[in-house]
């Protein structure tokens, strides 16, 4: 666990609403959302960017993965999301403790990843 707010969330000394919870992760929703549903999925191991994770890290990211998938059924947007992983600063990243937004409820356009 890390030293961030996600990895206060986590330890439970920050209250969240938890949305899903299992051994590896948890589902939060995003404080300033960008869509109807912008929910974070946020592994209770803390990895501070995506290119920090090692090889020993292939379950866990596979897991977000499927994770990321369960969140979107169990909010009713299956069909139609957005996956994002913000890696450093210049991408967006403002917590470094690697997480997943899942981005819903309004229509994208498909050359234009912000929106």
């Amino acid at each position: 666990m890390s030293d961030t707010i996600f990895g206060k969330i986590i330890s439970g000394e920050i209250p969240s609403e938890f949305l899903y919870e299992d051994d590896h992760c948890i589902a939060i929703n995003d404080i300033s959302p960008q869509a109807p549903v912008h929910v974070l999925v946020i592994p209770k191991r803390g990895i501070p960017r995506l290119v920090d994770a090692t090889d020993d890290d292939q379950a866990l990211l596979g897991h977000l993965m499927l994770a990321a998938g369960r969140v979107a059924e169990q909010l009713g947007v299956a069909d139609s999301f957005r996956l994002i992983v913000n890696n450093g600063a210049g991408a967006g990243q403002t917590v470094f403790h690697l997480h997943l937004h899942i981005i819903a409820g309004r229509t994208f356009a498909e050359g234009h990843m912000a929106g």
